[in-house]
């Protein structure tokens, strides 16, 4: 019997094949990407003024979320899908109750004199909040201001704030300017 030499296999389009397969895979997966909050953040104090006066307790609404992911607000348990609701109601105080925060009158260009409130979100979170819970608490609060800068932009424009101009978009903002602190985060416990 005779030996048979194996024959070697091409391997020329190999890197074809892979680098087609690569690129199929690039394509075809989804990568996961980060979310986050888009803020802006104030310009840093140059200096602190030495008499700042106290926030009264009215105007402050506390919205804390524990490390079990619930929602105390102002004291009381709330679901999450309300806490626009309950913000837009702390934000107007339509019944100028004592309870809510204060307003003041403001005269605002290109809408007159307003009624702005004096109120301020303080929220915190436990440092074991999970992050999502954070977000969505965090896109509630905002939606309650984009509901009534839009409400307002609306009313008194005629289209939603998204469509205005600069300067009454600026003017809208004068009226209900976003006002949340955020603590920083710590062991604020369960249930």
């Amino acid at each position: 019997m005779s030996k048979r030499e194996v024959q070697e296999v091409n391997a020329g389009s190999m890197a074809d094949i892979a680098f087609l397969l690569l690129i199929f895979f690039l394509v075809t997966t989804t990568m996961d990407t980060d979310t986050g909050l888009a803020r802006l953040l104030p310009p840093p104090v140059e200096e602190e003024p030495e008499d700042t006066p106290p926030i009264k307790e009215r105007n402050v609404f506390t919205v804390l979320i524990n490390s079990q992911n619930q929602l105390l607000v102002e004291g009381r348990p709330m679901e999450i899908r309300d806490l626009t609701e309950a913000t837009k109601e702390f934000i107007l105080n339509p019944l100028d109750d004592e309870k809510l925060p204060e307003k003041k009158e403001i005269e605002v260009e290109l809408l007159g004199v307003q009624e702005v409130t004096k109120g301020v979100i303080s929220l915190q979170n436990d440092r074991d909040t999970e992050y999502q819970t954070y977000l969505m608490v965090q896109n509630e609060l905002q939606r309650a201001y984009n509901e009534l800068r839009d409400d307002l932009a609306k009313r008194k424009f005629g289209k939603a704030y998204e469509e205005l101009e600069k300067e009454e978009q600026k003017a809208v903002r004068e009226v209900f300017p976003q006002k949340i602190s955020e603590a920083e985060p710590k062991n604020i416990g369960g249930n």
